[in-house]
């Protein structure tokens, strides 16, 4: 059981949004994810915690995708997002919740998540969403980079296979972060 103060937890939940949700995932399905991690949220609410649910968006030009070279792309070249592509998934952001739009994989880079974070006094951050070895994994390293306590919840993430999922879980999450599942999360300490 992982023990966590409220009033400094922030629950950090990525890409739970229509376009991503609905691709093939392993080891569970995006509505799987979904349930779990909006499971998760209420928890969190109740207990006071921060909640971010984070969703990844581009400008309708794409002028703003990623464009390093690379030996296998996650967006094809000329792709069209359908226009609810980056709406998050209905459930899984209340108000009150901080909402964080990123540009590329991780949930840090650019988009003032840090600051919001710290301005809340928050020091440790629970992380799930898809996909695993992409927003969620560059999301974890980047707050592990920034200080932060890191817990990874493995029920609430999906990856692109279950080998990728697996080997994120078995051997990159535990040098970074504590791992657990929702299961395994309590509160203590004083409510925020």
């Amino acid at each position: 059981m992982i023990e966590l103060n409220a009033a400094t937890t922030a629950l950090i939940l990525i890409d739970l949004q229509k376009g991503i949700v609905s691709r093939p995932l392993a080891p569970r399905s995006g509505a799987d994810v979904v349930r779990t991690a909006t499971a998760l949220a209420g928890r969190f609410r109740a207990a006071g915690a921060t909640i971010v649910a984070v969703n990844v968006d581009f400008a309708a030009d794409g002028k703003d995708l990623l464009r390093a070279p690379v030996d296998r792309s996650t967006i094809p070249p000329g792709a069209q997002f359908p226009a609810d592509w980056s709406e998050l998934v209905e459930g899984v952001a209340q108000p009150g919740d901080l909402r964080i739009t990123k540009r590329q994989w991780g949930a840090f880079h650019d988009t003032g998540l840090d600051l919001q974070l710290r301005r809340r006094g928050i020091t440790t951050v629970v992380i799930g969403g898809i996909a695993t070895n992409m927003g969620v994994e560059s999301t974890a390293r980047a707050a592990h980079e920034h200080n932060y306590a890191v817990v990874l919840v493995e029920d609430c993430c999906a990856g692109l296979s279950d080998e990728m999922h697996g080997f994120a879980f078995a051997s990159i999450f535990p040098m970074i972060s504590r791992v657990s599942d929702s299961a395994g999360i309590a509160f203590g300490g004083p409510k925020g």
